[in-house]
């Protein structure tokens, strides 16, 4: 496994506690600042861990195909994916 893959496994294992613990914050009618905030927290680490995945893809998959055929491919691949995240 890549570093990149395993940081954002590391992430992703993280988010998933911080969600199971904002289900149990719902369950317990807390503060609905606090599970808000608890919520933010886990779409940055979810936002991580997607960059480090995309990291991984462009210093991997992208570098490879821009040496071969498939250059055009990975590039409209990559502009579409910008796309979905700029939204």
């Amino acid at each position: 496994m890549t570093k990149e893959r395993e940081q954002a496994l590391q992430n992703l294992k993280t988010a998933k506690g911080q969600i199971e613990g904002i289900i149990h914050m719902i369950e317990e009618e807390r503060y609905c600042i606090d599970i808000s905030n608890q919520i933010l927290a886990s779409n940055a680490l979810l936002k991580k861990a997607n960059l480090h995945i995309l990291t991984g893809h462009l210093n991997s998959c992208v570098k490879h195909a821009m040496s071969g055929k498939e250059s055009e491919e990975k590039i409209q691949e990559i502009e579409m994916l910008l796309a979905k995240i700029m939204k």
